[in-house]
């Protein structure tokens, strides 16, 4: 049965089920080295306040989470300028698991996109590109996840710096996410990738989650930020609305 969610009575996403996104947060989360602790501490107890009360902290680009362009440009736009309306975006998935497997340090290419473009179509200008590399079953070792060599070195897999420059230009993108910790290749420090989508204030979704429950085509994102006044970034809470 497909259902239909109107927004501001002006679009419709037609959809047959959701998928959340979003890894759970708790304090053993893998998280960049140098990055603040993620912890809980309750504040009040049932038996005694009569209600149940923790509050929580965390780095802003932990867990999954959106980077903001003021996280690599001073001066940028920081989390909470986002319009609500950026947020709802359409989405298509390009899964290189079989290829990340075999080589860590993978990155997309071009002919990935295209190749994705000849079984399943056009990418539309305003759509998100979700790159599924399974890193995603990693998330519960952090060692594996980060995947670090003797020098300190991580290893995964990204997207290619002239693959993005193709996206954004030739397909008008919104953004790009993926289920590892950086859009960039974990041994590439120079955040290129990063850079380019955030130039223009577009969207960047790290530590995405369940990426194999979705289809290749047929995706709305809903990126639920915190409104963190002056925000590098933010945890968020990522929903896929799938066709």
């Amino acid at each position: 049965m497909t259902n239909q969610l109107n927004l501001n009575n002006l679009k419709t996403i037609a959809y047959s089920k959701i998928v959340d996104l979003t890894h759970k947060i708790h304090p053993n989360i893998p998280i960049w080295s140098g990055d603040p602790a993620t912890e809980f501490a309750t504040v009040s107890q049932i038996e005694q306040e009569g209600y149940f009360l923790r509050k929580f902290s965390m780095g802003e680009h932990s867990g999954t989470h959106m980077n903001a362009p003021n996280s690599f440009y001073s001066g940028g736009a920081s989390i909470d300028s986002y319009p609500p309306q950026s947020l709802v975006v359409p989405a298509i998935a390009i899964d290189i698991c079989d290829k990340s497997l075999i080589n860590p340090d993978y990155t997309l290419t071009i002919d990935d996109v295209l190749n994705w473009e000849q079984q399943h179509g056009f990418i539309e200008p305003g759509n998100l590109i979700i790159l599924y590399t399974g890193w995603q079953e990693k998330w519960d070792d952090e060692e594996a996840f980060f995947n670090r060599n003797n020098r300190g070195i991580c290893h995964f897999p990204g997207f290619g710096t002239a693959t993005t420059q193709f996206l954004l230009e030739e397909r008008l993108i919104a953004g790009v996410g993926t289920d590892t910790h950086g859009v960039d290749p974990g041994q590439d420090e120079s955040f290129d990738v990063n850079k380019l989508v955030l130039k223009e204030q577009r969207i960047v979704l790290e530590n995405l989650a369940n990426l194999d429950q979705l289809p290749a085509a047929n995706i709305t994102l809903v990126v639920g930020i915190l409104r963190l006044l002056g925000g590098s970034g933010s945890p968020v809470s990522v929903l896929a609305f799938v066709d």
